[in-house]
Parts: C-alpha cells; structure tokens; sequence
C-alpha cells in the first residue's frame, strides 16, 4: 500500500530525522501499520515497540475538543455561530464566535510577558487581556488559544474540567481505551530533554498546557497508534447511528467553514486537498504527529513520532512531513 509514502515514512527513521516511527495507512477498512525504529537516545537508547503512547499534543484539539464541541452542537447546547462572550464573562469582544475560535480566524494577539512562568490562574486571566487584530475573519492565523477557550466553554457546560469531560463524553464512548490525559510515565515514548525539566515523560510537553494541566483543551493527550486506528475508522465509517457525533456532521467537517468559506480550515482541523480536488481532514502536533483523512476514499494516514526528542530543534522533520503528505495524496487518488 502506497509504496513511495512508505518508503518516506522510513526514512524518517533511517536518516536520524526522527529517533522511530508508528504510523498507520488505513484504506477501506484495511489497515498497514509498522512501528521502527528507537523510542529515546537520550540519556540511554532505548527500542521503539508496538502499544506506546504518544503526547499526541495538538491532535488534541481534533480528538478531543473539536469533537466534543460538534457534539454540544448536536445535542442542542451551543452551536458555532454563538458568541464566545455569551458563555465567558471575562471575554469581553461581542463580535468573537466559536467558529472564530475552531477556524483560528479570531485574530486574537497580544504579548504575555513570563508566559511559561505564570500558575494556571494567571494564564488563562493574561489570556483574556488578549485583543483582537485588525485580521479578524480576513486571514488564519493558528493559535492555541481558541481551542483553550472552547475548553473553557465546555467546563461551563459540563461543571467539570474540560480533559474530563473529553475523557467520559469522547474517549470513553469511542472505546478509546488505552488514550489518557494521565498516562503511566513508563508506557510513554518520552519527548524532549530539556535543562529545566529534564527528560520528558508521560508529562505533557506543550508548556501552556502544562500549567493549565485539566483545564487545557489544546493539548495534553496521550494516545497509542491503535486508538488513533479506531479514532479513524470511526471518522470514516458510514454509519447513520454512530456514537458521540453522528455521520452528517462528520461529512460536513470536509468543506472551508471559514467566516468567509475561503480561508482553507474547518472546524478544528485544517484542509489538505487531493490532486482532483477532494477536501481531507488534516492536523498536526508539535511532538511529531499527524493525521490526514480522507472520507470520500475510505483512507486515513496517521504518522507518530517524537521528532522533538532529544531536542525540539528539528526543521527537517517538517520539511519531511509535507514531503510525505503530498505523496500520500499522489498515491491516493
């Protein structure tokens, strides 16, 4: 299956981009899947093997919030087009909606003077002093910050933090067994090593949401290849009675649901399109993951690594991910 993506996904591995590789190619319920490589070289080199989970960082965003946003949506509690304000007190700009927030065309910007420093409290009070840019509904500019304020949203309605409301009204439902917001430190594959933390594991890597820990909607899941498989499969079935989030809404995620419908997002992920035109779900996260979706051909490319191991320093890797991404939708069509 898709030979050359294959091979480039190998590579990866092969010319020390990233220390190994789990990834998945599903198509019409067929799946390859290969784990290689190392899961650390720092401070002592350490095999890479099947069942690991990985700080999935903003996949989160997708997995979780997105998810459980379209879901508030369906069961009548929220919908997009609301103001943000209507559910935050301290959001002051009426004119900022929750698909703002998912599409990331708030243009919500300002400087947070010792940001990695703060306490949870002092974070989430500095992020509602940010103003909104004169780009508003004009450009896509992407930002943890409105998947933190969806996250907000949903502690409103659920009276819970927002990482367990995704972990019983998401993971759970979806039979996503092994993902996890607190995972065993020893069934994770470690991230950076840094000087002020040392090596990284089973902790969440993204320093936003390591301050904010339950309250983040942005980051701070582990998952394993496996769930990610199932995660997939469920996005791409045709099934009119699935759980959580129902098969028409599903659909409706692969068209531009910016404010103007020309900026290239929906909601929550990012578009990629295939060579005749057909729109996939597309996400990142900083660690070194990726997924791609695509529904129209029954497919779905999941990619994990921890390309920040041992140090974050890595444009490689992201020159090597569009690479792998433009082949997958070459050898797709």
């Amino acid at each position: 299956m898709n030979e050359k993506t294959t091979s480039l996904i190998h590579k990866l591995a092969e010319e020390g981009i990233v220390p190994g590789v789990s990834y998945a190619m599903i198509k019409d319920g067929y799946v390859q899947s290969e784990v290689f490589g190392m899961e650390q070289v720092v401070p002592f080199k350490k095999k890479l093997t099947y069942g690991r989970l990985y700080d999935v960082a903003s996949l989160t965003k997708v997995v979780g919030t997105t998810t459980l946003i379209l879901h508030l949506q369906e069961i009548g509690k929220l919908t997009v087009d609301d103001r943000v304000c209507d559910y935050l007190e301290k959001f002051s700009d009426k004119r900022v909606t929750l698909r703002h927030l998912l599409t990331h065309t708030s243009a919500l910007t300002g400087y947070i003077k010792n940001r990695n420093e703060l306490s949870a409290t002092e974070l989430m009070d500095a992020l509602y002093t940010l103003k909104v840019g004169d780009w508003f509904e004009k450009k896509v500019v992407y930002a943890d910050i409105g998947p933190i304020l969806l996250g907000q949203i949903i502690e409103k309605i659920y009276g819970m933090p927002v990482q367990d409301a995704i972990e019983q009204e998401v993971l759970k439902p979806l039979g996503l067994k092994e993902s996890t917001f607190i995972p065993s430190s020893d069934k994770c594959v470690p991230t950076e090593y840094t000087e002020k933390r040392g090596l990284i594991q089973g902790l969440v890597h993204d320093p936003k949401a390591f301050i904010l820990g339950k309250h983040c909607g942005s980051a701070g899941l582990f998952m394993s290849l496996n769930d990610l498989i199932r995660f997939s499969n469920w996005m791409l079935e045709n099934d009119p009675h699935k759980p959580v989030v129902s098969d028409a809404t599903i659909r409706s995620l692969f068209r531009d649901h910016t404010p103007n419908g020309h900026l290239g997002r929906s909601l929550g992920w990012d578009l990629r399109f295939s060579y005749d035109g057909t729109p996939c779900l597309y996400h990142t996260g900083f660690t070194g993951t990726f997924i791609l979706i695509d529904k129209k051909r029954q497919s779905a490319l999941i990619v994990l690594t921890n390309r920040v191991h041992p140090t974050s320093d890595n444009q490689k890797f992201l020159d090597c991910r569009d690479e792998i991404i433009e082949c997958y939708l070459k050898e797709n069509q």
